[in-house]
């Protein structure tokens, strides 16, 4: 008897590629990815008149220095102080509310829903870490400036409109926060001491 000779047949292998593409997708939409954390932050707009050059200038008691070095500890006002006095010192330091010649100084502006009022619209709060601060602590000055910011603005729209800021309509969530403008400067960290 003569030997038939079989051909094998051969792997589907268009089969193998579809499989392995319904996995590939399979593990990218069921994995969870991490997702950066970042500050929400509106930039200020970029200055009209290049020739004015008064608005640089920013007198010494409209600054509040807020500063961690490496071992996240916190100085306020160049005092050392604790994460938790924070938002009140920023509070006071914003709002100035008994007038105060070492916080910000005060200039009238008339404003929708509240006509002439003074406001410390020239304060700024200036924050600077070290090369070393831990990403949590700087997480935690952050909000906590962001919460002091965001408590001012909510008794203000309670005082005026008797309701919470979230409630407000467009216009006076406008006029609120002008009233309280957000002025976080962040400057570039930098390495005290130490190698």
């Amino acid at each position: 008897m003569a030997k038939r000779n079989r051909k094998v047949p051969g792997i589907n292998a268009s089969s193998t590629a579809d499989i392995a593409f319904m996995l590939l997708i399979f593990f990218l939409i069921t994995t969870s990815m991490d997702t950066d954390r970042g500050l929400a932050r509106r930039l200020p707009p970029p200055p009209e008149n290049k020739d004015h050059k008064d608005d640089i200038i920013v007198k010494e008691r409209n600054v509040l220095q807020v500063r961690l070095n490496k071992d996240d500890q916190l100085m306020v006002g160049g005092e050392w102080s604790d994460i938790k006095q924070l938002r009140e010192k920023a509070k006071e330091f914003i709002a100035n509310p008994k007038d105060d010649p070492n916080l910000p100084e005060k200039h009238p502006k008339t404003l929708p829903f509240f006509g002439d009022v003074m406001i410390t619209e020239k304060h700024v709060i200036s924050v600077q870490n070290d090369v070393g601060t831990s990403y949590d602590a700087y997480l935690q000055v952050q909000n906590e400036l962001v919460a002091a910011y965001n408590e001012l603005r909510n008794e203000l729209a309670k005082a005026q409109f008797g309701k919470e800021f979230s409630e407000c309509s467009e216009e006076q969530k406008d006029a609120i926060m002008d009233y309280y403008p957000q002025k976080i400067s962040e400057a570039e960290p930098k390495k005290y001491g130490g190698n």
